[in-house]
């Protein structure tokens, strides 16, 4: 098999150990194991294989009375709180056998439980198997532990997501000064380039040797001997201990082929990232839609315009959402990868091209109309099929990739999106004008301005940038702002002043929202507004600003890859290379790509 045939089918590969133990079996899986079936099947995969039933792992889940095995699919150690659920399931239902895969390997539990010696055998496993029985209440009950590497998320053949590492991010000055607090000071670290993965927490070495341990299993599946380049200090650490994994030193002397591995600290280019330049469709419609709950890399379809129900407040939430992983219907696979690469122009008009051909073949009858395609359009097309069920399943996965192009097209925050696009070229213009003193102070007009009425809602698509918007912005700013604007002692002073003023106005923002979004109850810590107090709101903004400051320095270590912007002159206006540091379509390696915000650890 070729390396290029066994990447495809790897993702997939995974999961044939887990399908083989789950006939007449009830799964327990985590968000993050369930996202990766998501993009690999479904649950179609595990009710073909003879699954009872999946729930979602929670102690309040239980199995039921005539469901005597269980399989348990978790991404995570199994200690702590992956152990504790797994034993409220236990104690809640009456099992004879239970299966838990984990995707963490034995050696990585050997590092969780701090066990220092090799030991024969999968000795943490055993002692799970043992905990097992005891909680059915039989010690003569079946019990198994194994490993299996669920993490992979093919959304293309050539494209693949780890969302169980999206919250892995690289390594900033802020962490610099938190891994030098524990330190002797004689032995402190001067760079983020000097730090090593034993200085790090015990939960981010866990996070980083089980990537490496997940690398190293597709690269022993296809044969492959890497040669690994880095870029970043995260990166860093990254190669460095896929290179120092034992099994990876055993299969580099046996494997017939050979690969270039490419890993990027994202946070050395954010521009590409947070910049609404794309003319991408896929772009809006991860950017407008909610996401799928527990996903971060799939959204939610609004599956209404295939009923006939009326959108009211008291129907909202009773349809299933639908979503952009198509994985039963061939021509919705090809119909998604062009959405993914084409420019949006293109992409809307294949997603117009393949709902007329897919209401021809049922001869509905469809009005075919030139010219520039519309939501409302594709949303006509998509409704001729809500009276015939057999074209509706037959074209589902189609329809729901046309519903999510018209509801993207038709956001109420498209308008924010070219706000966003017209301030982006405006604050770049002044990074090369301006110091970056002066360009942050053309943001306070921004946050009073856009500051919400009472009752109102600033994401409400009128053109107002909400506070996700305007921290959007910030970062896009400080991404450039070291290399536009560098400045000494006293320019900084001025700096932190300026930011002083940012935080005080976003945080009279904060504390007016009437909801908050998702980025915002992670920045701050709460569900609601009715939690957020003002010195809460004050103090995760001191943070944010705080590591915007490390992003932006992140790039100060590098020679090659230092610049992401080009002052203008006479003759050229400013550019910023907004793309990437490296695109997968500009080398022919396997690329992963180190980032929070947008879970592109990819291959």
């Amino acid at each position: 098999m070729l390396p290029t045939d066994g990447v495809m089918c790897f993702p997939g590969q995974t999961w044939e150990k887990v399908l083989s133990k789950v006939k007449k079996a009830v799964v327990f899986m985590d968000d993050r194991c369930s996202e990766s079936l998501h993009w690999n099947g479904g649950a179609a995969l595990l009710f073909e294989a003879g699954a009872r039933n999946i729930k979602q792992f929670s102690s309040f889940e239980a199995g039921g009375q005539n469901e005597p095995k269980a399989v348990f699919v978790v991404s995570t150690v199994l200690k702590g709180k992956t152990a504790d659920i797994i034993k409220d399931i236990i104690s809640l239902s009456r099992f004879q056998y239970c299966v838990v895969f984990t995707a963490i390997p034995h050696s990585i539990h050997l590092l969780a439980n701090n066990v220092t010696t090799d030991l024969e055998g999968n000795s943490v496993f055993e002692q799970f198997e043992e905990k097992l029985c005891e909680w059915m209440g039989d010690m003569n009950y079946t019990a198994e532990v194994m490993h299996a590497p669920v993490v992979f998320a093919p959304l293309t053949q050539h494209l693949h997501l780890l969302p169980a590492f999206s919250d892995l991010f690289p390594l900033l000055e802020v962490d610099l000064e938190s891994i030098n607090e524990k330190r002797p000071e004689k032995r402190r670290f001067g760079s983020l380039m000097d730090v090593d993965t034993h200085s790090l927490s015990p939960e981010l070495q866990i996070q980083i040797k089980s990537l490496t341990s997940a690398i190293n299993t597709l690269f022993e599946f296809i044969g492959t001997r890497e040669e690994s380049f880095s870029v970043g200090p995260m990166s860093r650490l990254i190669a460095g201990e896929l290179a120092s994994h034992p099994q990876a030193k055993n299969r580099r002397k046996s494997a017939p082929n050979k690969a270039s591995v490419v890993f990027i600290d994202r946070t050395l280019d954010r521009t590409g990232a947070v910049g609404h330049h794309g003319d991408s469709l896929v772009e809006k419609i991860l950017s407008g839609l909610p996401q799928l709950p527990g996903h971060v890399t799939d959204i939610q379809v609004d599956m209404l315009e295939l009923t006939h129900l009326k959108q009211t407040t008291d129907n909202k939430g009773i349809l299933a959402p639908g979503c952009l992983a198509q994985n039963q219907s061939a021509t919705a696979r090809l119909l998604w990868e062009t959405m993914l690469v084409a420019k949006q122009k293109e992409a809307v008009m294949e997603v117009r091209r393949q709902l007329v051909e897919a209401a021809s073949k049922e001869n509905l009858p469809i009005k075919m109309s030139l010219g520039r395609v519309t939501a409302e359009q594709l949303c006509s097309y998509v409704q001729l099929f809500r009276d015939s069920w057999g074209a509706l399943e037959s074209h589902s996965g189609v329809l729901q990739l046309g519903l999510a192009a018209a509801q993207a097209l038709r956001h109420p925050a498209l308008p924010c999106w070219d706000a966003c696009l017209a301030f982006e070229r405006l604050l770049l213009q002044a990074l090369g004008d301006l110091d970056l003193a002066e360009v942050l102070k053309q943001l306070l007009p921004l946050i009073k301005s856009s500051e919400p009425e009472t009752g109102s809602d600033s994401s409400s698509g009128s053109g107002e940038l909400s506070v996700d918007d305007l921290l959007v912005l910030l970062v896009y700013v400080y991404s450039m702002a070291q290399e536009a604007c560098p400045g000494g002692a006293e320019q900084e002073k001025h700096v932190e002043k300026v930011e002083n003023e940012l935080i005080g106005a976003l945080t009279l923002r904060l504390t007016q929202q009437t909801s908050l979004s998702p980025l915002l109850q992670e920045i701050t810590g709460v569900s609601g507004p009715e939690e957020l107090t003002v010195e809460r709101a004050h103090s995760a903004l001191e943070n944010v600003f705080e590591m915007l400051r490390g992003v932006c320095h992140a790039r100060d270590p590098l020679k090659h890859f230092s610049s992401v912007y080009t002052p203008s002159d006479g003759a050229h206006q400013v550019l910023v290379m907004s793309t990437r540091l490296l695109r997968p379509c500009d080398v022919p390696h396997l690329l992963f790509s180190i980032d929070r915000l947008k879970p592109d650890i990819g291959v």
